[in-house]
């Protein structure tokens, strides 16, 4: 009977041992799930990725095919201006004041 209650002891204690292992363990189901999110985040920034290479490749041959598409990205992107062309610069409106200056009306 003290072999037999020792023997369920010591495989209780080697079950909740092997639990351990199996949840918490370096191959557990705790590690598994952290690997799982990283995939799936590697499976997001792929996809986003692929994207943003479809969307340049097509601006690399609009570039080298249209001219007029070339001259608006370049203009847009590196703030280049045609030959007398005048750019006009205006300030927020809600940076400024009431339109009136401290000293307007004085000498």
């Amino acid at each position: 009977m003290i072999l037999r209650t020792g023997l369920i002891i010591v495989l209780g204690l080697f079950n909740i041992a092997l639990l351990f292992k199996t949840v918490w363990g370096p191959t557990g189901l705790t590690r598994y799930q952290d690997l799982k999110r990283q995939y799936q985040d590697l499976q997001d920034e792929l996809v986003r990725l692929d994207k943003e290479n479809v969307a340049l490749s097509r601006d690399i041959r609009l570039m080298q095919s249209d001219s007029d598409f070339a001259e608006k990205t370049v203009r847009q992107k590196l703030h280049y201006m045609r030959d007398n062309e005048i750019v006009y610069l205006f300030t927020d409106s809600s940076s400024r004041g009431t339109g009136v200056n401290a000293n307007d009306g004085k000498n």
